[in-house]
């Protein structure tokens, strides 16, 4: 028996928490969620007769971007001191930020709650363990931006050479050579035209606008709320006007970048927002 699972430890139980960051990975790598859903046996095997499973944040990341039920229960299980021991299979599986990570570790040390992993058992209480706790922390989060960054490197590479492919306005669609052609329906193609020759002849998105409502006249728009974005036609409103008539797209030029993404901290929380247009990365006529 390790001296670090005390009697008392044992008395209190253990937490087993199982995360996946994303959606796909709880439908492909079902082998790392059923190496999770093991250290329950684990636990029992070194002495905890009362174990509880959480794994409400299957397909959540734990970047800190994205609201987790599970590790806040987790927490505050910990915080009430009733949690003798925490298993998790590795650091990045309870957190891949610095913030959560050492603020678990902290909570950990002061209700003498030990953390247990495929490699051992940590004690935050112990110095050494504290600072193997710490590495572990600041690798798995080293990890995760290494990660987006080869990520982000790769896809602007792809769009340099004008092969990334991205959600297209209507009236565009992707072949399946991976070219980007019109959309054959021809009656999607007349209304854009009528869109951009009013645009020519009006000299204003407002007075375009005006005439699309008097003629009673719809356009065609993506439908972000089902998969695939299936083309539907509805009244013309200004700022999907404005969108059509701005988008480099319909001038011939391949634009990849034209937006970028805001992390915002409201009330300690991080919300992710898309923030306005900039000057494209990339044009390709």
């Amino acid at each position: 028996m390790n001296p670090k699972l005390t009697a008392e430890r044992l008395d209190r139980g253990a937490m087993v928490y199982i995360r996946q960051s994303t959606p796909g990975q709880v439908l492909h790598h079902q082998e790392g969620r059923r190496r999770q859903y093991a250290l329950e046996d684990h636990a029992r095997q070194l002495g905890f007769q009362q174990v509880a499973v959480i794994d409400e944040d299957l397909g959540r990341s734990g970047s800190g971007l994205v609201e987790r039920a599970g590790f806040q229960q987790l927490v505050g299980a910990v915080c009430a001191g009733a949690v003798g021991a925490v298993f998790c299979i590795e650091a990045s599986r309870l957190a891949r930020n610095g913030r959560e990570w050492h603020y678990l570790i902290e909570l950990c040390g002061m209700t003498g709650t030990v953390i247990v992993d495929a490699d051992g058992i940590y004690d935050p209480t112990l110095l050494n363990d504290r600072l193997l706790l710490g590495l572990k922390g600041t690798m798995s989060e080293f990890e995760l931006n290494l990660l987006r960054q080869r990520s982000a490197e790769a896809i602007l590479q792809k769009a340099q050479r004008g092969e990334l492919q991205f959600s297209l306005p209507v009236g565009y669609v992707w072949t399946a050579e991976g070219n980007l052609e019109k959309d054959p329906d021809l009656r999607v193609q007349q209304a854009l035209s009528m869109g951009f020759s009013k645009m020519t002849e009006l000299g204003s998105a407002r007075q375009v606008l005006l005439w699309f409502r008097r003629e009673g006249i719809a356009l065609p728009r993506k439908n972000q709320d089902q998969p695939g974005g299936q083309t539907i036609w509805a009244p013309v409103v200004y700022s999907a006007l404005l969108s059509l008539l701005s988008n480099p797209i319909y001038g011939g030029a391949y634009a990849f970048g034209k937006t970028k993404t805001k992390i915002s901290v409201i009330e300690g929380r991080a919300r992710k927002t898309i923030g306005h247009k900039n000057p494209a990365r990339n044009g390709r006529s």
